[in-house]
Parts: C-alpha cells; structure tokens; sequence
C-alpha cells in the first residue's frame, strides 16, 4: 500500500533562491511541453519525448533525468484528465466546463509541484538532509524536519519519487512510501456513526464529537473574510486565497482525527465502521421549511422519541444506533452462504 510522508525542508537563502529557479523552470518546460502536446495530439511519453527531448535541455536548462520527469507530468496530467472526462465528472461535453477543460492545454503554475527520483534527489535519513539537483548543479546538505512518526516511515519504508513543493513561501517534499497491507479481520459487531454539523459524528456508543471549536473557528474565518474582502485590494486577494485554504486544512485535520480515533476504537473491539449514506438526501428528504428542524418522532432538535416503539434518547445517539443496527442486517445478508447449484 502506498503512502505519502511531507517533510518540512530547511534551506538557507542560497539553496531556496536555487530550488525555486529549478522549480520555475521545469514548470515551464512543462508548460511548453503541454501546448505541444495539444496542438499536436502527442501525449503519451516516449513520443513526447522524441519529439521534445533536445529542445527541452537546449531551451530550458534541465539536465537529462528532470526532463524525462517533466514529459511524465505532462503525460499524467492529461491522462488523469481524460479519466476525469471518462468519468463525467467534467459534465457532457456540450458543457462550458468540459470545453474549457478540453479545448485548452494543461496549465502548470510556476510554482506546480515537481517530481524527483532518485536519480535527482537521494535522501540521507540519518542526517535528515537531502541532495536534489538544481540549475546551479547539486545541492547537497539541504536539512529537513517533520513529525517523528512520519520521519520513521519515511527512513524505513520510502520507494518511489519525491514531489518538492513550494506553499506560503516554504519549501516541502512529499515523498511516497511503500507500507504493509493493513491486517483484515471479520469483524464481530459495527460501530454506527451519524454524521452533523453541530455534532461533526456521534457513534452508538453514545460517544460525541462536538463541532463547536471548528465552529468557533470558521466563524472567526468569516469575520476575518469579510474585513478583507471590504479592502478589495491585490494583497487582501492573496491573503484571502490563504485564509482560505488554511481554513479547509485546519477543518480536514480536524476531521481525519475523528475519524482515526473512530477507526481505532473499531480496531481495538474487534468491530467494524458503519457510517449514514447521505448521497441523495435531498431527493429523499421531503419536509416543508418549517419541519426540518422538528418532526413528529422529534419533540426537540436534540431529543428523539419514537411514537411508535417509544424509543427514546438524544437524537444523534439514536441515529448512529439505527445506522449500527441496518449494518448488521446488511452483514447478515453479505456473509450468507451461497447455495450450491442443483
């Protein structure tokens, strides 16, 4: 199974000014390479690279290997973007969306993540330094940092090319590791979890993961939001972009340590994880405005009293109680033995 492990690079100055020149530069060869591709219909990578291969190191500087990497960006781009198409995730092709994806060539920021393999980047773990090259030759002696438990994988199980990253003015290489397949295990009983805003989950074990620190902090987002989108200027525009995607790491970090500690507690009972479809609630959820909030079963937003059975609780609890309870109907009918044919 394949991970990835981002480390925190440290570069003095001079090695900064040098991985952001490399960086600006295979970008755009990247970017050159992808109008080729498009206005001529080449894209997969040895074409690209007989057509290209000597004109990249002549115009742009790259060494042998980095090319070969930039041809392999721009050949992935465009596959994942005809995946995508496949998919129809960029709608029917009458679309405004899918024509602007099609009808244009891939573009590369000028600070797009760059990959490295081993030919141009080694890593010394035990001094926690890497050596990469750049335009000005190898760079050696560039020290990095990160969790423990990730610098860990990253010494034992990395295989496999590194990304160099620029974000905010700092420099990161996320490198891909090879790890063991988790151990599977029939799992004796579910964990239901239901899923809110106000209550992010709450399992059947009556166990409640409060939002409202994240509420907290998204509403300390709006306000800051709105002072600079009052500015309306150049750097209130960046900064806002910033706030931004801060906003959504800090809310994908809160979430993922939910979830682990979710997975966790499954993992040490010996259970598995159910959690509530909520793909097509709309469609299926047909209360007028003023009964969302309360319906019959629902004297309360927060409780729940069922008229029927008298089944009664806080309503989240309930509702992961419920979601436990269709998981093991569903399991009884996945591991039912399959009749032999007559």
């Amino acid at each position: 199974m394949k991970l990835v492990v981002q480390v925190k690079l440290l570069p003095s100055p001079a090695q900064a000014a040098a991985l952001e020149a490399t960086l600006r530069a295979c970008n755009r060869a990247a970017a050159y390479v992808s109008s080729v591709a498009f206005g001529s219909g080449v894209k997969d990578r040895n074409g690209l690279e007989k057509l290209l291969y000597a004109d990249i190191k002549a115009t742009f500087g790259l060494s042998a290997q980095p090319v070969v990497r930039v041809v392999k960006k721009v050949v992935d781009g465009y596959g994942a973007l005809a995946a995508q198409a496949k998919a129809g995730l960029l709608g029917p092709p009458a679309t405004k969306r899918y024509r602007k994806a099609m009808g244009h060539p891939i573009a590369f920021r000028p600070e797009a993540a760059q990959p490295f393999d081993d030919r141009c980047l080694s890593w010394q773990t035990d001094a926690r330094t890497v050596s990469i090259w750049t335009e000005d030759g190898r760079m050696k002696n560039i020290r990095y940092t990160g969790a423990a438990d990730q610098l860990k994988v990253l010494a034992e199980r990395r295989k496999g090319q590194s990304d160099l990253v620029q974000r905010g003015g700092k420099w990161f290489l996320i490198a891909t590791c090879e790890v063991p397949e988790p151990k599977t295990y029939e799992p004796v009983d579910w964990v239901g979890v239901d899923r809110g805003i106000v209550n992010l989950a709450t399992t059947s074990d009556a166990v409640n993961y409060q939002g409202r620190r994240l509420a907290r902090y998204r509403n300390w987002c709006a306000r800051k939001r709105a002072e600079l989108q009052k500015k309306n200027t150049r750097s209130a525009t960046r900064r806002l972009a910033r706030r931004t995607k801060k906003e959504h790491c800090h809310a994908t970090h809160v979430n993922h340590c939910i979830s682990r500690e979710i997975v966790s507690v499954a993992q040490r009972t010996g259970r598995g994880v159910a959690v509530e479809q909520l793909d097509g609630i709309r469609e299926r959820v047909r209360l007028r405005r003023d009964q969302r909030g309360l319906s019959a079963n629902r004297p309360t937003r927060d409780h729940f009293s069922c008229r029927r059975c008298g089944l009664a609780g806080p309503a989240d609890v309930v509702a992961g109680v419920n979601v436990r309870d269709r998981a093991r109907s569903a399991w009884v009918f996945v591991t039912m033995p399959v009749p032999a044919p007559t």
